[in-house]
């Protein structure tokens, strides 16, 4: 199972940061058995974020971007995933955001989404290096089977 990070900052993309959340998200997607050939650097905005997306698309089985969820008002990677994705994946982005309630007061302001475009599955996780390892902690899980159901690999739903 290949998969993908889009790191989405303005800052990272122009050297003035380093990027911590997507070098994250690649070692705990190593764990959960996908093959990560990169982390991709892009500048937030919608044109930037869904070029990105647009040419992962059937190319690789999962896309995770990290960045630009917030309430910002460069952070647009959740229109731009929408402009992407044929079919949205709901209970991925509720479940992240219902497990940060009680724990973190900001992390209800996370505008993520999660959908599918062709075979490739595609979630939005936070900018911060905490909010990557704590989506994934939740959703890691059930990424390894959805991406079976997505490449219609024999399962125990579909057997």
């Amino acid at each position: 199972m290949k998969a993908v990070v889009v790191t989405v900052s303005d800052r990272v993309s122009r050297g003035a940061a380093v990027d911590t959340s997507g070098p994250a998200a690649a070692e705990l997607l190593g764990r959960l058995g996908f093959s990560v050939d990169r982390v991709i650097v892009v500048p937030d905005g919608i044109d930037s974020v869904s070029e990105a997306l647009a040419g992962l698309i059937d190319r690789v089985n999962l896309v995770v971007t990290s960045g630009g969820t917030g309430f910002s008002p460069r952070d647009l990677t959740p229109e731009a995933t929408v402009s992407v994705i044929e079919r949205p994946a709901p209970g991925l982005a509720e479940a992240m955001r219902a497990a940060t309630f009680g724990v973190n007061p900001h992390g209800m302001l996370s505008r993520g989404l999660a959908g599918i475009a062709g075979r490739t599955l595609i979630v939005n996780l936070p900018g911060s290096e905490r909010g990557v390892r704590e989506s994934l902690e939740v959703i890691g899980p059930a990424l390894g089977h959805a991406v079976e159901l997505l490449v219609d690999r024999e399962t125990d739903h579909n057997a």
